[in-house]
């Protein structure tokens, strides 16, 4: 085995290979093009015709598109009705947003440990943490699978919650052969450049609810009563606001970017699910690294591929080993640090302890790049990078 780069020795590859990259076609160019050449920028057709088009791809009867995945996890707090002191079960390892949302609207996060298999949160300690303020689950979809969903749903309502999926990594997987969309209550999606379809910044909200869904269109639009069309046609001189909303609108030249992304959807997933096969393939029997579990039910929509270093059979610390692969130019990182030891939760009162599965997890989490445009080689790149850095620390 050849000198780390670490060490001085060459890198496996010349330029750097980011965990996530979004990927345009011409296709793309051209239907913003098309938008930025019409009468619409915003509050246009192609925002309908986007949310269409995703309720289709996600077999959901209502999506409104938002701004961001956050404000897809604000607007679904706001719709569940969470306020002052309730409180709302999140997954310790999740993006901080998560968690964040529930605070927004005056919550406060209960956080639940994870399965030591999939890192999804576990059903068994979501219900020892629920209590008579529990308003809401929240079920992150960790690296692209379905959390299971059918244990959390009938926890939610046995005690008259809300199930939020928090589908950021999941667009287009599946739970016992049903499309995640309109599974939980409520569904969030994110188009940040790094996920499967990207508006370049953006998300979405799903639901079975009409109800919800127009709790969720007056949040997005200030909390006004009324869309800008609607007042038109009715000839009124305003819109009520009926709510304390934001203006969390996706605009039509993001829409159209995104509808035409959302038309590749199945070529984008069966390449993802390539590139981790590949690397299972290639790195399943690797002494210091455990691969993720992926449960026999569900289709992995694979947004991350992660995998936790066996920390007993090598030589080297988790910060180490990034380090190395790093320097072997393979943009491996993290997902994630469990919320409550941000210093912003610290502050707050949360202690580390509070979920140990998490915490033991997060001490080994690698996660390495994973996107549709990776070619073969860069594919090769990566597990050759692996099998040195880890060859190098093994015990």
């Amino acid at each position: 085995m050849s000198d780390l780069a670490l060490h001085g020795g060459r890198p496996v590859r010349p330029a750097l290979l980011p965990y996530g990259r979004q990927a345009l076609t011409d296709d793309d160019v051209q239907a913003v093009l098309g938008v930025l050449r019409s009468d619409w920028l915003t509050t246009g057709p192609q925002v309908e015709a986007f949310e269409r088009a995703l309720a289709r791809a996600v077999d959901a009867p209502h999506v409104v598109a938002v701004t961001s995945g956050t404000a897809a996890l604000h607007a679904a707090m706001f719709a569940a009705g969470i306020g002052q002191d309730d409180e709302v079960i999140v997954p310790a390892i999740t993006f901080a947003a998560s968690a964040n949302a529930v605070v927004y609207q005056g919550g406060r996060p209960v956080f639940a440990d994870v399965r030591a298999d999939t890192l999804n949160v576990d059903p068994a300690d979501v219900a020892a943490k629920m209590s008579p303020r529990t308003r809401a689950i929240v079920a992150v979809d960790f690296a692209g699978q379905p959390a299971d969903l059918d244990a959390l749903g009938a926890m939610a309502r046995e005690r008259g919650a809300l199930l939020v999926e928090d589908a950021a990594h999941a667009l287009g997987a599946e739970s016992r052969g049903r499309r995640v969309g309109a599974l939980a209550d409520l569904t969030t999606f994110s188009f940040h450049p790094v996920k499967h379809v990207t508006t370049g910044e953006g998300g979405a909200v799903a639901t079975a609810d009409a109800a919800l869904a127009a709790r969720l269109r007056r949040f997005r639009n200030h909390g006004l009563e009324t869309s800008p069309a609607e007042r038109h046609a009715r000839g009124d001189a305003y819109s009520p606001m009926v709510d304390l909303g934001y203006n969390y609108r996706l605009s039509d030249v993001q829409c159209a970017l995104g509808a035409s992304q959302l038309a590749r959807l199945e070529p984008i997933l069966k390449r993802r699910a390539e590139i981790a096969h590949r690397y299972q393939a290639e790195l399943a029997h690797l002494p210091g690294l455990t691969l993720p579990a992926v449960a026999p039910d569900v289709r992995h929509a694979w947004h991350l591929f992660t995998a936790l270093l066996d920390l007993p059979r090598l030589t080297a610390d988790r910060r180490t080993i990034l380090a190395a692969l790093r320097a072997e130019n393979i943009g491996a990182t993290v997902h994630y640090v469990p919320v409550y030891w941000h210093p912003y939760y610290e502050a707050r009162g949360y202690r580390r302890g509070a979920c140990p599965r998490a915490e033991w997890a997060f001490e080994r989490l690698l996660t390495l790049p994973l996107f549709p445009a990776m070619s073969e080689g860069d594919v090769e790149d990566v597990v050759r990078a692996v099998q040195k850095v880890l060859g190098h620390y093994a015990r």
